[in-house]
């Protein structure tokens, strides 16, 4: 069976050749058939599980594609050909030619294409490396964003979002998040909001900035509803008991369901969240220092219990 597509696939390019060629009465190379016998070809390596020969055959209709200046269909081939390198798992290749064929669908002016190319190729990358997921899921969400596509645009850049809280850079996961809550303003999804404004709360938390934390949550009290809701209470609870230092009372809102049923990588930063100079897991602040400053706890103890309390 192999064998036989392997031979299909020779006879394929030897035509795709044959339309190349040019003669007396034949003065241009016939571009169109070449690409469509080159993409038979590459269909009967696939088949035949020839992986790298199936690619080499895609990068040729994508060739003779633009050379009839047929960008879409060039553009498709090339992400095929990325296809095929996924095949074989050299991932790193696959995620260059569909970066490659997402330019040319761009040129082509047909963006969404090339943004709903961009997001399978951040799922593909995610398991191997998660930075360029989130450069990827970046990308195609700022495509979405320049046609007005919020929606779709938001939920790339949740994905993003939460890679980049995995990855543990919580500064510009911040950013990220306050961009999603802007887009479900402007949506008027406002449900979602004030889900963005609990995960804005426990990155700024484990930042150790509770005055950031603070004012999301000051800021959230002008979106229709959030004031007295489930999630508002459950912030202004989570808020008066890091700043009391009262481990109790933050153990019990971040072990509440609102918080331990979110997206896994929030729901983490809930359960491992600690109260500055707090001990083990239920343990009031009584015993903690009552001569100090009142109001937000200093810098340099933050830092001393993110690095106690995340490990």
């Amino acid at each position: 069976m192999a064998a036989q597509k392997i031979n299909e696939a020779h006879e394929h390019i030897a035509k795709a050749e044959k339309c190349l060629k040019t003669s007396l009465t034949k003065w241009k190379p016939d571009f169109d058939s070449a690409a469509s016998e080159y993409a038979k070809a590459a269909v009967c390596f696939k088949n035949a599980k020839q992986y790298d020969q199936a690619k080499d055959a895609y990068l040729k209709e994508a060739e003779y594609h633009t050379e009839n200046k047929t960008l879409f269909h060039a553009a498709k081939a090339i992400e095929q050909a990325g296809m095929m390198m996924k095949e074989q798992k050299k991932m790193p290749e696959a995620i260059q030619y569909i970066e490659k064929a997402c330019m040319m669908y761009m040129e082509n002016g047909t963006p969404d294409t090339a943004a709903m190319a961009l997001d399978r190729a951040g799922k593909l990358i995610e398991p191997i490396n998660l930075e360029k997921a989130v450069d990827l899921y970046q990308k195609a969400a700022g495509v979405f964003e320049n046609e007005d596509r919020l929606r779709q645009a938001v939920e790339l850049l949740g994905k993003a979002s939460r890679l980049l809280v995995r990855l543990k850079r919580l500064d510009e996961a911040a950013v990220a998040l306050q961009k999603e809550k802007n887009m479900y303003k402007e949506i008027e999804n406002f449900p979602m909001c004030f889900k963005k404004t609990t995960a804005q709360v426990l990155i700024h938390l484990h930042r150790g900035d509770y005055v950031a934390a603070d004012k999301c949550v000051r800021e959230a009290y002008s979106l229709p509803g959030y004031s007295g809701s489930e999630d508002c209470v459950a912030m202004e609870t989570l808020l008066q008991g890091y700043d009391e230092q009262d481990e109790d009372q933050v153990y019990r809102v971040c072990n509440s369901p609102l918080l331990k049923y979110m997206d896994n990588d929030y729901a983490k930063l809930s359960i491992s969240l600690r109260v500055p100079g707090g001990g083990g897991k239920k343990k009031k602040a009584a015993a903690a220092p009552q001569g100090g400053a009142s109001g937000a706890p200093a810098a340099a103890e933050e830092e001393d219990d993110y690095e106690g309390g995340l490990c």
